[in-house]
């Protein structure tokens, strides 16, 4: 078993707010992730952070948005599922970048989702629409309506899900990772911590880190030399 994880978004604006107060929760907008801290997750949604009426499939970019939303907040979840279906939503959503330009937001199908009503025109969603027609597809979730109708308040009641993060955007992105095979994976927390455990619990101090970095530029100075 593995892991697909969705993002929930809160961000500020006009625009927002009104999402908000139809579907009367803070998250407004859901992406799908590959990997727990988002370096690669999708969505229907703005193709730039600060221009609200142009939409379409786009790859998140969390620094972007930072910069676009310095307030915004994030909460991420875990769900689930199988090699084989993540694969599955892997490629999928590879495809779909391919082609992004060929999908967008769908504004014709607003009333009908305030109304409850089933629409879909063909490739037009919304963020959550997008989501929820693709985790069925692979079955890794099931819904008790149409894809068109769910909505993000949907996914943060989905009862399969496990919360991993919930925080603003700005200490998402200060998460670094990285693996060193001698001490496993490590998180870096902001500078001002003096010290770090691996993921295996043990102690590493800035002059571990320092050393390990510094063997990395050498085997890259080695390797250019060649």
């Amino acid at each position: 078993m593995t892991e697909i994880y969705i993002a929930f978004v809160d961000t500020p604006g006009i625009f927002a707010s009104i999402i908000r107060r139809v579907i009367k929760q803070k998250y407004i907008h859901v992406a799908i992730g590959l990997d727990e801290n988002l370096d690669e997750a999708y969505s229907i949604g703005r193709r730039h952070p600060s221009i609200p009426l142009i939409a379409g499939f786009e790859k998140e970019e969390k620094r972007k948005i930072l910069r676009a939303f310095p307030g915004a907040d994030y909460m991420i979840c875990s769900i689930p599922c199988t090699q084989e279906q993540k694969q599955f939503i892997k490629e999928e959503l590879h495809e779909a970048m391919k082609n992004r330009y060929r999908y967008h937001y769908t504004i014709l199908g607003l009333p009908f989702l305030l109304f409850g009503k089933p629409f879909y025109q063909k490739n037009h969603y919304t963020c959550s629409s997008y989501a929820a027609e693709l985790l069925e597809k692979a079955g890794v979730c099931t819904w008790n309506k149409h894809f068109s109708l769910v909505t993000p308040k949907d996914f943060y009641e989905y009862k399969g899900k496990q919360k991993i993060f919930e925080g603003s955007l700005r200490e998402l992105t200060e998460r670094e990772k990285k693996t060193y095979p001698e001490y496993g994976t490590l998180t870096f927390p902001p500078i001002s911590r003096p010290a770090y455990l691996s993921a295996a619990g043990n102690y590493i101090t800035m002059a571990h880190v320092h050393n390990v970095r510094e063997e990395e530029r050498g085997g890259r100075r080695r390797r250019y030399e060649r």
